[in-house]
């Protein structure tokens, strides 16, 4: 317990001390009070065993004087009980601790239960009382559910259903519980504390009606004629589960089916009840019972059905007008003749409930989707639903069904295109290849066949629907194969200047490698002696350039060679440079022919292509204007 408390009050009848205490303090009082209370339980069963014949009384002196051992060795340690052998129930830091009681009577007798708590049962609502009366004793008295007790002595504030009742010097702690819930279903002991004395556990079952039965459907159910009846009845919540039988006409049905739940807290279950009829033992009117009923409801509850024989709503739809352009106005009619009558319309596109309109009638302004997503019209009456669906006949121009994807395939094998339109009436497809103005396929699917380099390009997929419209899609082919490498074999520069070579690659996959080699010199890259190599990407491929700074008369004898490499194999161009004569020093720059695939214009270390069959070689100055229109160059830079 560490240090002693002053005690904060003193009642001197019952030499009661009240101290505050932590909760480090509370578990040694705790633990001691238990130790306590088993040591006296135990000296309890050997006194009942003791005879009043002679070697019974000595063996009963001998407890005596064991007893009254323990009542002074108990009197040093009274200032260590707890005030209960089992847990505290309490979240508060005030412990009522009672010290220095004693648990022999004013007579000098031992503390005797003349009332304990019973095994009750006790229907959930009602109020009970547990009674517990210890004669002659004046200690504290703690009520234990369920191995933790509710409060020490009279005070149970932490339960306001509960209240200890009875006259306290008489000895009575009757338990007192108004309006028993299902939590109150457990087990209570009496225990004194001074006395280490516990009553028997008690057992307080708590019955729990079940609530009112339902049946599913109900109160009228409603069946077509010819068809069997399943009525499901279920009541919940009950303690026990609760019995379900049907009743008809005063007589209980056999056959149902009947299963039951145990819900979360353990205690209560759900009861289901599933009554099959046949249709030849069905009328309409019939009134049927559901009767649910356990021990806390002897009398049981009940609720009934009323059997309506019907038939479903008969529905046409009608579309007006078909078929029809897209864009244009179309008019819903649903009709239908029901017993009992119509209660409800619901109208759905495609799945889709349209909740703007609940009538007959749907007006609406048609596009494509209306020839592929029908107009359904739901009507109800209360025996059911009947779900009736058009579509319309909408002409429109092509939609996309299935989008081509641009492919990039190995030099020699198979590229197949994929193309679906959809539009109606029945539309045309035509493949292409961008630029040639050849009809390659009619169908979906473009397959081409061990393709080249030359296969490579723009693709297009054009779809028409006859007098109503068209669409196209295009897609590119990527063919992979080893590079080629575009340049002219004779380039210019000054001489004592610097001097440039270039090579296009083009390359799919792109070059692993790229090499200048002269007499015996390699350079991929950097710069070795008055040589640079530098590499630039361009969408159309790769630019790679030999730069030589002061250029000698040599540089004009020696063969380059401009290599790429990549998976699929390699390509060299052989260059040579050619010195440029002073009349055409001029700062502009100069055309290359680069093998057929157009002219390329060297600009401040970029380089522009033209689309140009006849491009030639020549300097830009002055006359740049005249010579792009003589040669029809069309400047595209990449």
């Amino acid at each position: 317990m560490g240090k002693e408390k002053p005690c904060e009050r003193q009642r001197q009848s019952e030499r009661v001390c009240i101290l505050r205490v932590s909760g480090e303090d509370t578990e040694s009082l705790q633990a001691h009070t238990t130790k306590r209370a088993r040591k006296g339980r135990a000296d309890n069963r050997l006194h009942s065993r003791v005879t009043h014949r002679g070697k019974r009384h000595r063996e009963t002196g001998e407890g005596e004087r064991r007893r009254r051992t323990r009542r002074r060795g108990g009197q040093k340690t009274d200032n260590q009980l707890s005030s209960g052998f089992a847990p505290l129930h309490s979240a508060v830091m005030i412990l009522w601790v009672l010290l220095l009681l004693p648990w022999i009577s004013g007579h000098g007798t031992v503390a005797m239960f003349s009332q304990q708590p019973q095994d009750l049962v006790v229907v959930a609502g009602q109020p009970v009382t547990l009674p517990c009366s210890i004669p002659g004793y004046h200690g504290v008295v703690l009520w234990i559910k369920n191995g933790l007790a509710l409060g020490v002595g009279r005070d149970l504030s932490g339960y306001p259903r509960y209240t200890v009742i009875g006259d306290h010097g008489s000895g009575e702690h009757h338990l007192r519980i108004q309006r028993v819930e299902l939590t109150d279903d457990a087990v209570f002991e009496c225990q004194a504390v001074q006395a280490a004395m516990r009553s028997r556990p008690a057992r307080l079952t708590v019955l729990v009606p079940p609530e009112d039965p339902v049946i599913s459907g109900g109160p009228v159910v409603s069946l077509r004629a010819g068809d069997p009846l399943n009525l499901t009845c279920h009541a919940d919540n009950a303690k026990p589960a609760a019995s379900i039988i049907w009743i008809r006409n005063g007589e209980v049905l056999n056959g149902a089916m009947y299963s039951k739940t145990l819900l979360r807290d353990g205690k209560r279950e759900s009861t289901v009840s599933t009554l099959y009829l046949s249709p030849s033992n069905i009328e309409t009117g019939q009134q049927i019972i559901c009767k649910a009923s356990n021990k806390a409801v002897p009398n049981g509850k009940e609720t009934s059905v009323t059997i309506d024989i019907q038939h479903l709503p008969l529905v046409n739809l009608s579309v007006e007008p078909q078929p029809v352009l897209e864009g244009n106005l179309v008019k819903f009619h649903c009709s239908a003749k029901a017993n009992p009558p119509v209660t409800h319309y619901r109208w759905a596109k495609g799945g889709s409930i349209i909740k703007e309109v609940s009538g007959d009638t749907y007006e609406v302004i048609v596009d494509h989707s209306f020839f592929t997503e029908p107009v359904s019209c739901e009507v109800t009456n209360p025996l059911g639903s009947t779900n009736i669906s058009r579509n319309v006949d909408v002409y429109f121009g092509p939609r996309m069904a299935a989008e081509p994807q641009s492919l990039q395939v190995d030099l020699g094998s198979d590229a197949v295109f994929n193309c679906a339109w959809t539009g109606n009436p029945s539309l045309t497809i035509v493949w292409m290849k961008r630029g040639s103005g050849v009809v390659l396929s009619n169908e979906n699917l473009l397959t081409l066949k061990s393709v080249r380099q030359e296969d490579a390009g723009k693709y297009v997929c054009r779809a028409v629907v006859p007098r109503v419209g068209a669409g196209e899609k295009e897609v590119s082919l990527t063919v992979n194969g080893p590079p080629t490498i575009s340049s002219t074999q004779t380039q210019q520069a000054l001489h004592g200047e610097k001097g440039q070579i270039k090579c296009f690659i083009r390359s799919t996959p792109p070059p692993d490698r790229i090499a200048w080699s002269w007499k015996e010199t390699v350079l991929e890259s950097g710069t070795s002696g008055r040589y640079t190599v530098e590499t630039v990407n361009t969408e159309e491929g790769v630019i790679s350039t030999l730069t030589m700074s002061n250029i000698v008369p040599a540089d004009f004898q020696t063969i380059y060679n401009c290599t790429a490499w990549n998976s699929f194999g390699s390509d060299t161009e052989i260059i040579r440079l050619k010195e440029q004569g002073g009349s055409q020093g001029s700062t502009g720059s100069t055309f290359l022919l680069f093998k057929s695939r157009g002219c390329g214009f060297l600009e401040s270390d970029h380089v522009a292509f033209y689309s140009l069959p006849t491009c030639k070689q020549g300097t830009h100055g002055d006359d740049y204007a005249s010579q792009m229109h003589t040669h029809s160059c069309v400047r595209q830079w990449k």
